[in-house]
């Protein structure tokens, strides 16, 4: 896909940090569609289980069509991110649709082991597959119902 790059560093990095390196968990700043009534309130939902860390400025969400450009030096359109959730990390990194997604449940407490269990390889790779005919099918979805 256009732009994409994978990333693993963030369960790395929380590993160091519980191993006793003070290095914080790494800062994440997720990029999602506020025109898609579903991505909206799944990431509402998302929102409300991590209002400490976005307190304490470990997460951030960012409405992309506010700021169509902001991913374009990793070379995401605007439209590559009203298909699929888009996230970069203190490091640089961009995390994209199932790996942005897994990004932000190893942020959410209650739902780290879900990330980690997520990231095993087979498993991935069926969440991938998943996640990316969702993306289509909520896309056209929402093409379809003129949301853009």
């Amino acid at each position: 896909m256009d732009g994409e790059l994978r990333a693993e560093g963030t369960a790395e990095s929380e590993k160091k940090h519980r191993a006793g390196n003070l290095r914080p968990p790494v800062k994440l700043t997720v990029w999602y569609n506020t025109k898609c009534p579903v991505c909206n309130a799944g990431i509402a939902w998302q929102r409300n289980r991590l209002v400490r860390a976005a307190r304490a400025g470990l997460i951030e969400f960012r409405d992309i069509n506010l700021e169509p450009e902001a991913l374009s030096r990793f070379g995401a359109s605007l439209e590559n991110v009203r298909r699929r959730l888009h996230a970069t990390d203190a490091e640089g990194r961009l995390h994209v649709g199932a790996d942005c997604a897994i990004a932000i449940w190893q942020a959410t407490p209650s739902h780290a082991w879900l990330g980690r269990l997520l990231s095993l390889p087979v498993i991935h790779a069926v969440v991938m597959f998943g996640y990316d005919r969702f993306a289509d099918a909520l896309c056209a979805w929402n093409r379809w119902k003129g949301h853009w």
